[in-house]
């Protein structure tokens, strides 16, 4: 598996394992059978999770998997695990937060991680209009200050906001976004701006919450209702990117490419991810081990011009998602935003 130095002691595997699809909403959950998996993908050289204070149950599954970990390997081993949670403050309290609730939340999330110091807290904002998110992103600089986060990264912010955000001293070192073939919005404005404050991107929706994959290949479009939530919202940047006849086009293309590299569609799509400037690693939404072969495959992968000019003739049909990076889905009233649920936390829970 090959890593990448997101910061000084902060190496990670350039895959990611997710933990959105264990947070409920994907089906039922196996404690165990879940921190097994988790194992065997930190055995297998995927040693980066990601999570959220927001998926429920998730933070404490991945606390009960480190100290497994440990009591399996030893302390070493668990040292190379990095653990990517986030700050996600509810809508209905961005108006009234304190510093005194942001220390709490980081002292919930080191109590279900088993953790001393927290890796990288990645900080979500729900609304601008709220203009707060300087003055709150400076409070976890404080405590990064005081030991208690080793890294601060961001996540969906626009690039007008990083950039406030770095200006005001905050050292951030990430920024997670969704990125994919479909989906280029980060590689407009906000790769400049990444590139110039070394803010490296974690990718997310690379495979489209499973709409990359031969199991599309050649079916009629999806409509509603859908499986879950995830389909929902990649099906929406499906029809912004051109609609399903043009994705059933990127399909096929990516069929050939994976065919040439005895690979898979979501293997290829990743990996093109992976070559886009700026980005440091890809997430990949994994319930279980299932793929977990192909996932540790991905960054090994090395895709030709010939590859590339299949995919990017496809690519130049497409429409250009609008706006920057988050823009669709901060509009609560839109159909983007209407996926969302804002208010996960129940701050002091």
């Amino acid at each position: 598996m090959q890593t990448y130095d997101l910061a000084p002691g902060h190496r990670i595997s350039r895959v990611i394992k997710g933990g959105w699809q264990l947070a409920g909403g994907h089906g039922d959950i196996d404690r165990q059978a879940s921190i097994d998996d988790m194992i065997a993908f930190a055995d297998s050289g995927i040693t980066t999770f990601d999570c959220a204070d927001i998926y429920t149950g998730v933070e404490a599954l991945i606390g009960d998997f480190r100290k497994e970990y440990e009591r399996a390997r030893g302390a070493e081993a668990l040292d190379k695990i990095k653990v990517h949670t986030k700050f996600v403050p509810d809508l209905g309290n961005l108006a009234t937060l304190t510093k005194a609730d942001v220390a709490a939340a980081i002292e919930t999330s080191l109590k279900r991680l088993n953790m001393d110091q927290l890796n990288l807290v990645q900080f979500h904002w729900w609304d601008y209009e709220v203009d707060r998110q300087v003055e709150v992103a400076t409070w976890l600089a404080e405590l990064r200050q005081e030991g208690k986060i080793a890294n601060i990264g961001g996540t969906n912010f626009d690039t007008e906001q990083m950039l406030r955000i770095i200006d005001a001293g905050v050292p951030l070192v990430s920024m997670q976004v969704q990125y994919s073939l479909i989906d280029d919005r980060p590689s407009r404005a906000m790769t400049t701006a990444a590139a110039q404050h070394g803010v490296r991107f974690l990718c997310y929706g690379s495979v489209g919450g499973g709409l990359f994959s031969e199991r599309m290949l050649g079916v009629p479009e999806l409509t509603p209702p859908f499986e879950n939530r995830s389909l929902i919202k990649y099906k929406l940047i499906v029809d912004e990117f051109g609609g399903w006849a043009l994705f059933q086009e990127l399909l096929k293309a990516l069929s050939v490419v994976a065919a040439r590299h005895g690979s898979d569609i979501a293997s290829i799509a990743s990996r093109a991810v992976l070559e886009r400037p700026g980005v440091a690693a890809v997430i990949v939404g994994a319930r279980n081990r299932n793929h977990l072969e192909r996932n540790l495959a991905i960054p090994g992968i090395k895709l030709s011009e010939e590859d590339f000019a299949e995919i990017n003739a496809v690519l130049a049909r497409a429409n250009p998602v609008p706006g920057d990076v988050y823009t669709l889905e901060r509009d609560r009233n839109g159909k983007h935003g209407s996926v969302m649920k804002y208010n996960l936390n129940k701050q002091g829970h």
